[in-house]
């Protein structure tokens, strides 16, 4: 295994993440609790 192939191998694995944590964010099960989040700074004195 060379450097070419461990680069190929970690840029797939960062897409893999990157379209992970993209899918969690839009997941309709995460959105109340986003939107209590995205409220908070408003109900603070």
């Amino acid at each position: 295994m060379d450097i070419t192939t461990l680069r190929i191998v970690f840029t797939l694995l960062s897409f893999a993440c990157f379209i992970g944590i993209g899918v969690w964010a839009y997941s309709r099960s995460n959105q109340a609790r986003f939107d209590e989040a995205a409220r908070l700074p408003f109900e603070q004195d």
